[in-house]
């Protein structure tokens, strides 16, 4: 559940195998073994015991017409109510993002063990990721071996589109919901089985906002900003940039036709991440790829390293299952 705009049910959320055509309802299939981590309450049509803290909490918890499970408090009254009640969202909030970020420390674990580097492409819709991943996958071909988790709330599209340019894919509707979450990239790599040594390139839900609360046990986070969107969204939307890793501003081809002030944007991302990494690109000319391709295959070299320098013993065996599938 997201902490900012409430979206978080599961009714209409699926994952797709682009390659075999097996197709998850991620409402009903049982989701990937985590221990504590392994359910998530408001997903189902009854709280869970392993929940009960959180309605005895709240005094009760009943389904709302939307179908998400709620709770609500008795008493008090008054402003004594009105802190607990809040205090009782912010501690649930708290909670359902603790499953998430073990679920995503589980996914890190797993893919720190196979030397996959894996990265959480973030930005609004439009900015031209799905045809940035087509170009890296036309461009690395034969460099590195590259899998996708195309998140978007409906339709197979960019999933077919990743296919299509040489990828193996898994596309993940959300229905309502306005992000990924860590157990949706869990299911994802179940299915994907991405080789030792890969790279995995998630594409998040176009949002700015939500997708930047939610560890997902990616390697790094990577926000794309096009040029035609204004040089002040870090300044806008400071939490999702100073969660990054690396800005991309895409669509340079079309700066010399728009009022974007590329030294301004970047100025601004340093602001609220005074060390984020920064690259100008066209997905559509492939001007700029040649820096983001020495910048992938440079991290992915990391990855490596990393993984025999400082990865905590045990992670090689990490399990994933989804389904019961190992």
């Amino acid at each position: 559940m997201c902490k900012t705009c409430g979206c978080g049910e599961e009714s209409e959320s699926s994952l797709l195998n682009m390659q075999t055509g097996r197709k998850i309802d991620l409402a009903t299939q049982s989701r990937p073994h985590s221990g504590a981590a392994n359910h998530h309450w408001r997903h189902h049509d009854h709280p869970h015991d392993g929940d009960s803290d959180l309605a005895h909490a709240s005094g009760h918890v009943h389904r709302h017409e939307d179908g998400v499970w709620r709770s609500h408090a008795h008493e008090p009254h008054g402003h004594e109510q009105h802190s607990r009640r809040r205090g009782e969202t912010l501690d649930l909030q708290a909670r359902i993002l603790a499953k998430n970020d073990a679920i995503a420390a589980q996914n890190r674990a797993w893919l720190t063990g196979r030397e996959i580097l894996a990265l959480n492409i973030m930005s609004s819709p439009g900015a031209g990721k799905t045809t940035f991943l087509e170009r890296t996958i036309a461009e690395l071909k034969g460099e590195a071996k590259l899998f996708v988790i195309e998140g978007d709330q409906a339709t197979s599209a960019d999933g077919e589109r990743i296919r299509a340019a040489g990828a193996a894919a898994v596309q993940v509707n959300t229905g309502a919901g306005c992000h990924l979450e860590a157990d949706m990239i869990a299911r994802g790599l179940a299915e994907l089985r991405p080789t030792p040594g890969s790279i995995v390139m998630i594409e998040n839900v176009g949002n700015l906002v939500c997708p930047a609360l939610f560890d997902l046990g990616e390697s790094s986070k990577v926000v794309m900003l096009s040029v035609t969107e204004g040089e002040d969204k870090p300044l806008k939307y400071p939490h999702m940039f100073r969660a990054a890793r690396l800005i991309i501003i895409n669509k340079i081809d079309l700066a010399p036709h728009v009022d974007f002030d590329r030294d301004r944007c970047i100025a601004n991302a340093r602001r609220v991440n005074p060390g984020v990494e920064a690259l100008e690109l066209s997905s559509r000319t492939g001007e700029g790829f040649e820096a983001w391709r020495s910048w992938l295959l440079r991290e992915a070299a990391e990855t490596h390293e990393r993984a025999f320098r400082g990865a905590p013993p045990g992670n090689e065996a990490a399990p994933i299952h989804a389904g019961g599938r190992a």
